[in-house]
């Protein structure tokens, strides 16, 4: 007499050839951008749903894949409806969507990434969730590689510029963790760095603009959340006309994707442009 196959045991079977080949999973919702990018570098867009509407990295995500989602809110049906069996998301800034889309029986995975190493650390994770952690690994490697020249290059500065990174002006916001490391990196001094270490925007903003005026800055870079910075805007700010950047006319705008988003744009695109600028200014002050 054959062996009798317990119902346990046929659902563990069918649950296993349903993963084909390929484990982790399947039909992935990216709540930000950066989850997005690298999922295409890792070469898996395939897994990837549904984006958020707010992605621009690769160009190419927002024509194959429907926008699902803000920063702040979701369409919650219309995430059921394209039955993921991951959403990946960014912060308590999204534990509201997290949690409804949990009690919709969902998985949610969200990262908290604030700093380089957290980073990594969440690109390496993701790379392992769907089956890349060895792909994954060598292009984390190349990347902290290029941060390390960078950082070599910046070390033999005679002289570094104070940098203002402002998030956003009404009320002045200063950097986060990851921002104010790679300005660090590129050869800059943060102007603010013991509000870097605040996790959330409220804790890094500077109530007295003359607060900023007394640091001087000798570059400002603007990054306005996905508003276009205006440099005319700050140098009509009253007291401001004697700070080294404005009377310099340093006044750079880093596109918020290029920046803001804890993935691999930051750790390329936006830290290279940060030490572009501050080696432009290093040539003239140095």
């Amino acid at each position: 007499m054959s062996k009798q196959v317990s119902i346990v045991e046929q659902q563990a079977a069918l649950s296993w050839r349903h993963l084909g080949p390929s484990y982790g999973p399947q039909r992935i919702v990216c709540l930000t951008e950066e989850p997005t990018e690298w999922l295409y570098m890792l070469g898996e867009e395939r897994r990837i749903v549904g984006i958020s509407g707010y992605t621009v990295r690769p160009p190419r995500a927002r024509e194959e894949k429907p926008k699902v989602s803000a920063f702040l809110s979701a369409k919650i049906d219309k995430i059921v409806d394209l039955q993921p069996d991951c959403v990946i998301g960014f912060s308590d800034l999204q534990a509201d969507i997290a949690s409804q889309l949990v009690k919709k029986g969902i998985q949610v995975t969200i990262f908290n990434q604030r700093s380089v190493a957290e980073i990594f650390s969440m690109m390496y994770q993701l790379a392992a969730m769907v089956g890349q952690a060895e792909k994954g690994l060598a292009l984390i490697q190349a990347m902290k590689n290029r941060l390390l020249q960078i950082e070599a290059v910046a070390s033999a500065l005679n002289r570094r510029p104070r940098v203002f990174f402002e998030e956003w002006f009404d009320p002045h916001i200063s950097a986060i963790a990851w921002v104010s490391e790679l300005v660090g990196i590129a050869g800059g001094d943060d102007c603010f760095p013991e509000l870097a270490k605040e996790p959330m925007g409220k804790g890094r903003i500077i109530v007295d603009s003359a607060e900023i005026v007394q640091r001087n800055p000798d570059i400002i870079f603007g990054s306005w959340c996905g508003r276009k910075f205006r440099p005319a805007h700050v140098r009509a700010r009253p007291g401001w006309q004697e700070v080294n950047a404005v009377k310099n006319d340093q006044l750079f705008e880093i596109k918020s994707a290029e920046i803001l988003q804890p993935g691999p744009a930051a750790l390329t695109d936006g830290v290279e442009q940060i030490h572009k600028i501050v080696m432009s200014w290093c040539e003239l002050h140095g």
